[in-house]
């Protein structure tokens, strides 16, 4: 390794190797194609980003002059926004005194700064797949002269349906270039893929098995609890005695945002971080996250492979993970960089048989989850939780209900109807006002105005058809 590389490193207290990273290292800076492998949180970032530095040119250099001027020497794709702009600030710790230019392209946000750091000219560029082949498509990101294309998080962008783009992507960059493709999970989808754009890959795993594949480190604990007694037990364990920073992963970014809102109600600092919220106030969260000016970050699995922050020490899952991939990458935020953590699952009774399915295929001892209320004594044990701890730090905000309108101001300006008025009308015939028939007998006929004089009374007479015309009159009587 370059000394430069070696002293920005110690000054971050980087000084032991990962096994993933002490295994690629020595293949990765030779050049070689190389499929790295291994569990999250274990430092497969500096894995490849050591390398690219190291392989790239800088503007100091003598051969600088030789290089297309400004364009790209090296592109890392990953699948989230998140996690490229993680990948960046390692790539921006290492090689803080190399003098590269990284830039970082996501969705999200406008496309003139990008545009315009790519018109003054970059060394390394980090991106989303959508992003990067939108700036291709504008002529302004020429990806033709790369040395290096690196996968970060292989299987995470399979899933989000993004292998069409990547190969999109590999077909614009030379065929010469050094490809390394990393993951936690290596399905077949992503070897075939591997076998298709890499020449003779060396497949470097730093584990035995994917069975292992949880970090050991990372106490977990499985509980069956009610949806509606959730977000009382969150509030206890927020209270315990090792709690730090807590990530809770939701399913849906609706609940995200819904489970952030009750604990701020509750009192605690926390703050949701999904797909509906504007990229500024995504990185607004995860900065304030990273700060400690919130205690707990709501998240979906948007987020579940791109927060690599210190001091992480649960993470929760609100609701079942859909599947042991899933699983993994949630809890593998805690527990980062050989430190320890805590996992915590809940399980609803319908979500059962799913995780008997993720604790089979992760070989894990919890086959039966425990039914767990917030007032259960094993919970206040298992996470040292103060005895008489409750689920909130602030009292509850009273409901203000508006004022009941009176009964009588429903009628609005309407003056009240006087049932004892009597009727009166006028009855008339040819014009003339006829006097009414017996005392306290009421009118009938005539209307309420009086009709001009000589007007003749008008008659209706009913007619009754027979068939297609009229009844013939009746015959005479003799």
């Amino acid at each position: 390794m370059l000394p430069e590389i070696c002293d920005a490193l110690e000054r971050a207290d980087i000084t032991t190797p990962f096994a993933i990273q002490e295994m690629t290292l020595s293949v990765a800076l030779m050049g070689t194609d190389l499929i790295g492998q291994a569990r999250t949180g274990t430092g497969k970032t500096l894995a490849f980003g050591i390398p690219v530095l190291q392989r790239s040119i800088a503007p100091k250099d003598a051969d600088y002059a030789e290089l297309p001027q400004g364009k790209p020497q090296a592109l890392i794709v990953a699948p989230t926004r998140e996690l490229a702009l993680q990948v960046s600030s390692d790539l921006a710790l290492a090689g803080s005194d190399r003098g590269l230019r990284v830039l970082t392209v996501y969705g999200g946000v406008g496309y003139e700064p990008q545009i315009e750091a790519l018109e003054t000219g970059v060394d390394i560029v980090v991106g989303t797949p959508g992003r990067l082949i939108d700036l291709c498509n504008r002529r302004v990101l020429d990806i033709s002269h790369v040395h290096a294309l690196v996968l970060d998080e292989a299987d995470e962008m399979l899933d989000l349906g993004f292998l069409p783009d990547v190969e999109t992507l590999l077909r614009k960059t030379p065929e010469t270039r050094q490809t390394m493709l990393f993951s936690a999970t290596m399905p077949s989808a992503i070897v075939a893929l591997a076998r298709m754009h890499m020449r003779h890959p060396m497949n470097i795993r730093a584990e035995s098995s994917y069975e292992n594949a949880t970090v050991p480190a990372t106490a977990q604990f499985i509980y069956q609890a009610h949806d509606l007694d959730k977000p009382e037990i969150i509030g206890r364990v927020l209270q315990a005695e090792d709690a730090g920073k807590i990530i809770v992963f939701t399913r849906t970014k609706r609940q995200a945002q819904r489970v952030a809102d009750d604990l701020v109600e509750r009192g605690f600092k926390a703050s949701p971080l999904h797909g509906d919220m504007a990229q500024v106030a995504r990185e607004k969260a995860l900065t304030r996250f990273r700060e400690d000016k919130i205690q707990v970050l709501v998240a979906t699995d948007v987020a579940a492979r791109g927060i690599d922050v210190r001091g992480v020490s649960h993470v929760i899952n609100y609701t079942c993970p859909e599947d042991d991939k899933t699983y993994v990458h949630r809890i593998g935020r805690t527990g980062r960089a050989g430190a320890s953590g805590i996992a915590i699952t809940f399980v609803d009774w319908a979500d059962l048989h799913r995780w008997k399915l993720i604790n089979k295929a992760l070989d894990l001892p919890f086959d039966e989850p425990i039914e767990t209320y917030s007032t259960s004594e094993h919970l206040f044990h298992d996470q040292g939780i103060p005895p008489g701890t409750k689920g909130r730090v602030a009292d509850p905000k009273p409901v203000e209900r508006a004022p009941r309108e009176p009964r009588g101001d429903r009628s609005g300006d309407r003056p009240p109807r006087n049932r004892n008025r009597q009727r009166t009308r006028t009855r008339t015939r040819n014009g003339e006002t006829v006097a009414a028939e017996g005392a306290g007998a009421t009118p009938a006929g005539g209307g309420d105005g009086e009709k001009p004089a000589g007007s003749s009374r008008n008659r209706r007479r009913r007619r009754r058809s027979s068939g297609a015309g009229e009844r013939p009159a009746p015959a005479a009587e003799s």
